[in-house]
């Protein structure tokens, strides 16, 4: 029996490694992507033979395309996790039009482009999980990411659209948002900044990359079968809404 295919976008590091290699342990066969050849050799590397990668700009039409079609050759997909993401921090009196569209166009646009062109498989299946990554900043906000907040509290819009459109093709659509999670970026913190993000925290700790990828393979799995539309807070508590 053919292996189910499931789909991460930004998989070359962090959350989102974490997540291909969570899928690949829940038996599926992973197709990352990444945004440079450098980064899909990094992919291929922790992938081994129980996956693929190739390069993708969620911003570019064309690369949308020709991803779809990569991976379309492989076979139908099951599984979806629309993980890629950038930010272009500003405040807003000075963010430019150029950094408030790029981060539009990759976090929000690009998961549209990349879902609708994987539903007619899943509808066929009928059976499909859609997981999208958001963040906790999409309920909360935060100063200097007007443009990143906006793309997440889109994303969680359109899961729950999403979610009213498919379920009766038996797929189900949900989000994951993430709190302050322990990455490169937030190795680099200094130890005021650290101690004063996690004040606001009632585990008093940093999330791990591997407790958002559990929560992503649960809700791809048989045992979230009733559970759509829902957007799911891993945060320590940050966000209790």
């Amino acid at each position: 029996m053919q292996q189910s295919i499931a789909v991460v976008t930004g998989a070359s590091r962090g959350i989102g490694q974490a997540i291909a290699q969570a899928l690949v342990e829940a038996n599926y066969f992973v197709v990352a992507s990444a945004t440079s050849e450098s980064g899909v050799a990094a992919i291929q590397e922790y992938l081994g033979e129980k996956g693929t990668a190739f390069v993708l700009n969620l911003a570019d039409k064309d690369s949308c395309a020709q991803f779809t079609e990569q991976v379309n050759a492989l076979g139908a997909v099951s599984v979806l996790v629309n993980n890629a993401g950038i930010t272009k921090d500003t405040l807003m009196l000075r963010m430019k039009d150029e950094d408030w569209d790029s981060v539009i166009e990759t976090n929000l646009s690009g998961a549209f482009r990349l879902t609708k062109s994987f539903l007619k498989g899943m509808m066929k299946q009928r059976w499909g999980r859609i997981v999208n990554i958001s963040s906790v900043v999409g309920a909360m906000g935060n100063p200097g990411q007007a443009n990143y907040c906006a793309s997440k509290a889109g994303i969680e819009g359109f899961t729950r659209s999403l979610a009213y459109e498919l379920g009766s093709r038996g797929i189900t659509v949900n989000a994951v948002a993430p709190g302050f999670i322990a990455t490169d970026m937030t190795h680099e913190l200094t130890e005021d900044q650290k101690q004063a993000m996690m004040a606001n925290i009632p585990l008093g700790r940093y999330g791990e990359a591997d407790e958002i990828a559990k929560a992503v393979r649960f809700l791809a799995s048989d045992d979230a079968a009733y559970i759509t539309g829902q957007v799911l807070g891993v945060n320590g508590g940050l966000n209790m809404g």
